[in-house]
């Protein structure tokens, strides 16, 4: 749980890293034909399932994590989710013409956004599953 936890909190800050950039940059809608999705809920239903693996970027691994503790991570996944919220609830970007065009794939930004927060979510769910785990421990 505690990798978990880490990796979450160190892809909440590089993810949103990737993402940021592309927004200081001009509106690039002529590369919106290269979108993996044409789909919000694909794209999330994707991120989310749990029977597809994918290797996470080295950078990712828990191992690499710049957070020593769960309280540590735990504290800087909540600061950086808050600055996300924030840039969400006061841009007047266009996050749909702003095309980031990455490793993984290219999406708009508004999809970059929700690539985010379901991939908390599909580490959450990791989490959750952890804890049902009959083996787990009980307090």
């Amino acid at each position: 749980m505690a990798e978990c936890v880490k990796h979450i909190a160190a892809a909440e800050k590089e993810l949103w890293a990737m993402a940021e950039p592309a927004l200081t940059q001009a509106p690039n809608p002529e590369k919106k034909e290269n979108l993996i999705f044409k789909d919000d809920d694909s794209l999330v239903n994707a991120v989310e399932d749990r029977t597809h693996k994918s290797k996470t970027f080295a950078a990712l691994e828990p191992a690499n994590s710049p957070y020593k503790t769960v309280p540590e991570a735990l504290a800087a996944f909540k600061a950086n989710r808050e600055k996300l919220i924030s840039f969400v609830k006061n841009t007047r970007a266009d996050l749909r013409n702003h095309i980031l065009i990455l490793p993984v794939g290219t999406f708009d930004s508004y999809q970059f956004i929700l690539l985010i927060a379901a991939h908390s979510n599909r580490h959450t769910r990791q989490i959750d599953e952890v804890k049902m785990n009959t083996n787990f421990p009980k307090l």
